[in-house]
């Protein structure tokens, strides 16, 4: 479910109380893990935390990096880990310690999908946030597209 919201409040307030009281928290985690110089923004309908085109402007569609967004899915909501999609040891990692929190673990690529915040390890989410700086995430950005170009 795709949110033409302009704000991240005007995104909370659409949402139903249930989902907004669960995002909401979510959201307080990752703003309180994420590192320097990353930004909250709205895009592709969703809050997205961002590295500002200013630090990195060479992006293949001209928008911000994501690091991670946040949304209200129409089945589910959805933390989206940009770090556990571009490193397959991030990955694996990240799942072997969200198993061993004992909770379900309903991931795609990037998206860890939750139905309510008993499924959600937040701790977790917090230390995928904080564990990845900028020039990390962008030194890993340009080493995939790299290999990308590699495999062409």
């Amino acid at each position: 479910m795709r949110s033409d919201a302009e704000t991240v409040d005007a995104y909370l307030a659409e949402l139903p109380d249930a989902r907004r009281q669960a995002i909401e928290k979510v959201r307080r985690v990752i703003l309180e893990h994420l590192p320097e110089g990353m930004v909250e923004a709205m895009n592709w309908g969703m809050i997205a935390y961002e590295i500002p085109l200013e630090r990195y402007p060479r992006t293949y569609n001209g928008k911000p990096l994501m690091v991670a967004a946040l949304a209200s899915q129409k089945n589910h909501m959805a933390v989206y880990l940009s770090a556990i999609y571009a490193s397959p040891q991030t990955a694996a990692a990240f799942e072997t310690a969200y198993r061993a929190t004992g909770k379900k673990y309903d991931a795609g690529k990037s998206c860890v999908r939750f139905k309510d915040l008993e499924q959600l390890p937040l701790d977790l989410i917090g230390e995928v946030i904080a564990g990845t700086s900028i020039e990390e995430f962008i030194q890993i950005t340009e080493d995939a597209v790299s290999a990308r170009k590699q495999n062409k």
